[in-house]
């Protein structure tokens, strides 16, 4: 049976604050309004598409009044490419609303108890601030509200960009992203433009066929180029035509893999990068440090504020020089490097043993020889045996994936009983689940929200707890 299609328009709506998930909020008649890409201070029509028994959800039909602080969005794919949705919104009122989303989940929602929570820090850069991004092809690219499908010409039907929110296999075509630095946006354009000069066929997702399906983009702050692409099956003269041809039009690429990925998703997690030319992996530095990269290393996206983050994290880890610090969901190694001169031992867990070997090798070209890093599943390698064999922790450092932390992790952590924890989340929301089972035994003692991702709704935060006497 079909849902029934909602014909409600409000009129004359004053946006009154940012809500949750990048949606601002206002009141009709005492319901609860969430419109997308609103600004405080808007005078709208909302057209309503979800109605509930306590909320609504509608779009902008028009702007009637546009607030005094909406700003005019630097890109030209807003409103239709998922990202970067608060480009109209002042960036300091989006530093205010992260820091809301974090009071939200750990103390409306959470119940905890938090001192008073710093404000948001800010991210150095605010456009061109990524260092890796993917881009995804397809043979049918999502059209525009003013194109007609049946007058645009096959070639132009492909599209190589972002998917599009809740399409699976819809893909916005890109021409200008202002989240990477140059040459980004320039191999992007290359490498779509051979493909169709070249009859190279874009994948297509929902039937599982063509060639090239999409590309990674990895950069540093030096100005070295990773670029890996990803081809459906194996054709070796296309193959070879279009990464030679990337190689000759961008000698500034440094690394340049291949993937080819024969699955239904896209992630390379699983495959089996090949080097095809160039270095075998980029470096970023931080105080001295240097981190290798490569294909499937984690590596926090916002290179300039990862240090921000850090210096917090090692802050709040008050180390003074002899503790064991546990640094779990380590990845590689980055977080465990940058406190391991105030430490006596460090010790990373990391599920990925690719991860694993980056940080092994990145602690062995820093000349650091308190660092030892182990690959396994979080709640099997972290048990009693583990840490009567290496050592009880004194500090604990946690900065897991979305999901938090598992139940049987939290168990083992409150039974080791560190002095402190650093808790590192970039979701707030399982966050607050983990810190209330942590709280048994600990006091939250500082909160610093950490800005990452400017112009979207998401927030990094970082929790500092103490033993309770």
């Amino acid at each position: 049976m079909s849902k029934k299609k909602i014909n409600l328009l409000l009129e004359n709506v004053t946006i009154e604050s940012v809500a949750a998930e990048g949606k601002a909020l206002a009141h009709v008649d005492g319901m609860v309004v969430f419109v997308d890409f609103a600004v405080p201070g808007d005078i709208v029509d909302i057209l309503v598409y979800k109605k509930k028994k306590n909320y609504m959800e509608g779009f902008i039909k028009q702007i009637v009044k546009p607030s005094e602080y909406r700003l005019e969005p630097f890109c030209e794919h807003f409103g239709v490419c998922g990202g970067c949705r608060w480009q109209p919104l002042p960036y300091e009122m989006q530093l205010q609303a992260k820091r809301r989303q974090v009071e939200d989940q750990l103390v409306r929602i959470g119940h905890l108890e938090v001192p008073e929570i710093r404000d948001t820090l800010p991210s150095p850069e605010t456009t061109f601030y990524r260092n890796k991004l993917e881009f995804s092809a397809s043979s049918k690219r999502w059209l525009l509200r003013d194109e007609d499908p049946d007058s645009i010409p096959e070639n132009e039907k492909m599209g190589l960009g972002f998917h599009v929110g809740k399409f699976f296999d819809k893909v916005l075509d890109i021409r200008k992203c202002h989240l990477q630095p140059e040459p980004s946006n320039a191999i992007r354009l290359f490498v779509k433009q051979f493909c169709i000069e070249n009859g190279l066929e874009f994948y297509n997702i929902r039937e599982n066929k063509g060639f090239f399906r999409n590309m990674f983009v990895r950069t540093t702050e030096k100005g070295e180029v990773m670029l890996i692409l990803c081809f459906a099956r194996e054709d070796e003269l296309s193959r070879k035509a279009l990464l030679d041809a990337v190689a000759a039009r961008f000698p500034q690429i440094t690394s340049l893999y291949y993937v080819i990925n024969e699955k239904l998703n896209d992630s390379i997690g699983d495959q089996s990068p090949v080097l095809y030319k160039g270095n075998e992996a980029i470096y970023e530095e931080m105080e001295g440090l240097r981190f290798k990269i490569g294909p499937k290393s984690f590596y926090q996206t916002n290179s300039r504020q990862a240090y921000g983050l850090y210096r917090v994290a090692r802050e709040f880890a008050a180390l003074s020089g002899n503790e064991v610090v546990y640094d779990l969901y380590t990845g590689t190694g980055t977080i465990a490097q940058f406190v391991s001169g105030k430490a006596g031992k460090v010790i990373g867990i990391e599920y990925v043993p690719e991860a694993i070997e980056d940080a092994r090798h990145n602690a062995d070209a820093n000349g650091i020889t308190n660092c030892s890093f182990f690959a396994g599943d979080m709640k099997d390698v972290l048990n009693e045996a583990f840490i009567a064999r290496h050592g009880k922790p004194d500090v604990v450092i946690l900065d897991p994936p979305r999901a938090g932390i598992h139940p049987d992790v939290a168990r083992v952590i409150l039974k080791a009983a560190p002095r402190r924890m650093v808790y590192v989340s970039c979701n707030p929301a399982s966050q607050a689940r983990d810190l209330a089972i942590l709280c048994e035994d600990y006091k939250i003692t500082a909160v610093q929200p950490v800005d990452m991702f400017p112009h979207t709704m998401h927030v990094e935060n970082v929790v500092a707890l103490v033993r309770k006497d």
